[in-house]
């Protein structure tokens, strides 16, 4: 038995059972398609944190943490998040995408799109599933999300660069508290001025507003959302559920009643906040996630 092995030995099994540290890379490696200079603000990067090998999956999935694309909540909307992630098996790649007042769209679905796409073609590298490529984000992060799951492409075959050869939409989609409907009055203002400026063309607008953009094709989603948000209104993702079930697209949504906006993993560590019945999201999120057959090795 394990309890039975030397200590040195012990030690040496669990140092080969923790995952590896987390490595970030830029997603261009010639610099981002539209970038404007070469500071760290002009550069989307992943950061690749996989589980312990003995765990995986296979499954991957790509978070974009919010920040009303201006900033990147990295901690609670991105690390934590990929911890919880590697707990599962599942190997998470955190997404910092460009951002106002420097960058406007399309960056940050071009970001987006690169890293499914990096995910896809270096699968096999990683020991990953092609076919099992999430995208997850909060708030801002949720309508880059939702963006990815709706704005996709099936890649340039003749490209010379093999990333771009492959395609960039996600096999499902986990959205929190996402900012969606921004051509309504319940979308976010401060998102949407910082993703297209101060006076956006209407048709570009609406095209955005993603309820408006879901079909038949778009992945299953899984949605969580609180009753009490009033910076992101849950009708974001309210309205997002009915264009996926009005295109037969499995989903599921959680409504919970308390809590204020922005409760990442719902553990009370973002500013003290208390835990509250939103912090079960993310086991109903893994139960979900075990049924897409995201959670079998």
């Amino acid at each position: 038995m394990l309890r039975s092995l030397p200590f040195f030995t012990l030690a040496l099994v669990s140092s080969l059972a923790m995952a590896d540290e987390p490595i970030t890379f830029p997603l261009w490696t010639s610099g981002a398609p539209g970038a404007t200079g070469t500071e760290a603000v002009d550069i989307p990067t992943l950061t690749i944190y996989k589980p312990a090998a003995d765990t995986s999956t296979g499954a991957s999935v790509v978070v974009c943490p919010g920040g009303g694309y201006g900033f990147l909540a990295m901690d609670h909307e991105g690390k934590q998040v990929a911890e919880w992630l590697n707990t599962l098996g599942v190997t998470a790649f955190v997404l910092k995408y460009r951002l106002a007042p420097k960058y406007h769209h399309p960056a940050m679905i071009n970001d987006a799109n690169r890293a499914i796409r990096t995910v896809r073609a270096r699968s096999v590298e990683w020991g990953l599933n092609p076919k099992k490529i999430a995208v997850l984000g909060f708030s801002a992060g949720g309508h880059l999300a939702s963006t990815a799951a709706t704005h996709y492409d099936a890649g340039d075959a003749k490209a010379e660069d093999p990333i771009e050869r492959v395609s960039s939409r996600p096999d499902r989609a986990i959205l929190l508290y996402p900012v969606v409907a921004i051509a309504t009055p319940f979308g976010h203002s401060g998102s949407k001025k910082n993703l297209l400026g101060e006076n956006p063309d209407p048709k570009l607008l609406e095209s955005l507003s993603n309820e408006t953009q879901v079909t038949a094709d778009t992945p299953p989603t899984f949605l969580a959302h609180t009753n009490e948000d009033s910076g992101v209104p849950a009708e974001n993702s309210l309205f997002f559920v009915l264009a996926l079930r009005k295109a037969k697209v499995p989903v599921e949504l959680h409504l919970f009643e308390k809590g204020a906006h922005g409760l990442g993993l719902g553990n009370g560590i973002k500013n003290d906040q208390p835990k509250l019945p939103f912090s079960h999201w993310p086991a109903l999120c893994a139960e979900w996630l075990k049924a897409q057959g995201f959670l079998t090795k």
